[in-house]
């Protein structure tokens, strides 16, 4: 079944709760990147002209009861910066005081809750709490795609007491690019996964054996695939637990026709604390640990990426916040925004280093949401995505 979008609802003067992803990253008080305020614009200057009074909803951060600190207030004054307009900040959630703020809007009109995770029914999916987020519009919008993975109350169970739900624009979109990659895609499709552990990415790998053609390794998840494979990595980070999976997952692939490229030369150190020049070298020795992939290996990655009518990215190439060990992760990136196909960056790490190396804007897609858009990889349904399909159906 079709979800429902915004477009699709009648929403003129009407109150809606729209939940939203602004779990955006914090310094001191301030935002220091407000990529997820922004990319929630559309719908919201959407639902303004349609003149709706918005009652706005996201969690920040993972805090154990009401922490000042974590408080939505600075996102509320960005929020009300870029739409040069005022965003009134409830110093609640739910309530009495809440529920008045909410019929007092004018169409047009922006209230934001607190932090979510302030109440204790957040992460349980209490049915009390969902009930009164219900009395605080009469339509839902889930736009909060980094979150749609959770089964959070905001997320799943307020959805059924609402007259009318629909996802808004950001999550639309997430749900069409992923869907591509999910479906198949334009061959050949390349994926390439990165990231520290295996464990994190099973799943992915045994749905995307299904789909992709080639399949690129880095990060430090290679070196349990390369010391799986009997190839000797020094002291670079193994899951020594994980040595089997990973061979049952290189025979999967096999078994599919997927090619499985490893690295072949890496940028080593003694250790990631140490500030010695690090060495590129195509055998790591003892008492050396890989922290990103060499020259070659990006060399022979881009080769393949190059050819790709597709192309799916998560996970770094190695500890690219470190400007020594950014190297593979950035020639990865440019590979791909080099790309003529359909490329999309699964969120997460990957869409920082997008950010970082000035790439976002020459990638078909970049997802605002890590965990969502690997588990709609996996072929998952998102919990907040089925709890506002199953509201439309009935």
């Amino acid at each position: 079944m079709r979800i429902p979008s915004i477009s699709d609802l009648e929403l003129d003067n009407r109150r809606v709760f729209l939940r939203v992803d602004f779990n955006v990253p914090m310094e001191g008080g301030r935002i220091t990147d407000d990529t997820r305020v922004r990319a929630a614009l559309p719908t919201i200057e959407f639902l303004r002209k349609k003149g709706c009074k918005l009652v706005i909803a996201s969690h920040l951060g993972r805090p154990k009861g009401v922490d000042p600190t974590q408080s939505l207030e600075p996102a509320g004054a960005r929020l009300a910066e870029l739409l040069n307009t005022e965003v009134r900040l409830a110093h609640d959630i739910v309530g009495d005081d809440v529920e008045a703020m909410s019929k007092e809007l004018p169409p047009g009109g922006i209230i934001l809750l607190e932090n979510t995770r302030f109440h204790p029914g957040e992460k349980s999916n209490d049915e009390a709490f969902a009930a009164q987020l219900g009395r605080l519009g009469e339509v839902y919008v889930g736009d909060a795609f980094g979150t749609m993975h959770r089964a959070e109350t905001s997320m799943v169970g307020a959805v059924a007491h609402f007259e009318e739900a629909a996802v808004g624009f950001l999550v639309q979109k997430e749900l069409q690019a992923l869907g591509r990659c999910v479906d198949g895609g334009e061959r050949p499709y390349v994926a390439i996964l990165g990231g520290a552990k295996v464990s994190d990415k099973i799943a992915v790998i045994e749905a995307l054996a299904t789909r992709v053609d080639v399949l690129l390794i880095g990060g430090a998840m290679a070196y349990t695939f390369l010391a799986a494979k009997g190839v000797p990595v020094g002291s670079s980070r193994v899951e020594a637990d994980k040595l089997d999976l990973a061979r049952r997952l290189l025979d999967r692939c096999a078994e599919k026709g997927v090619v499985v490229h490893l690295p072949v030369d890496h940028v080593v150190n003694s250790s990631f604390e140490s500030t010695d020049p690090p060495r590129v070298v195509s055998a790591i020795a003892e008492g050396e640990m890989g922290l990103d992939v060499g020259p070659a290996t990006v060399a022979a990655y881009a080769a393949e990426i190059a050819k790709a009518r597709t192309v799916f990215w998560n996970g770094p190439m190695g500890v690219f916040e470190r400007e020594m060990y950014a190297g593979g992760t950035k020639g990865v990136a440019e590979a791909v925004a080099a790309c003529s196909g359909y490329t999309v960056v699964g969120g997460g790490d990957s869409a920082a280093a997008a950010e970082k190396f000035g790439l976002a804007e020459r990638f078909t897609h970049v997802s605002t949401g890590g965990g969502a858009s690997l588990e709609l990889i996996e072929g998952k349904d998102l919990p907040g995505v089925k709890a506002i399909r199953e509201k439309a159906k009935r």
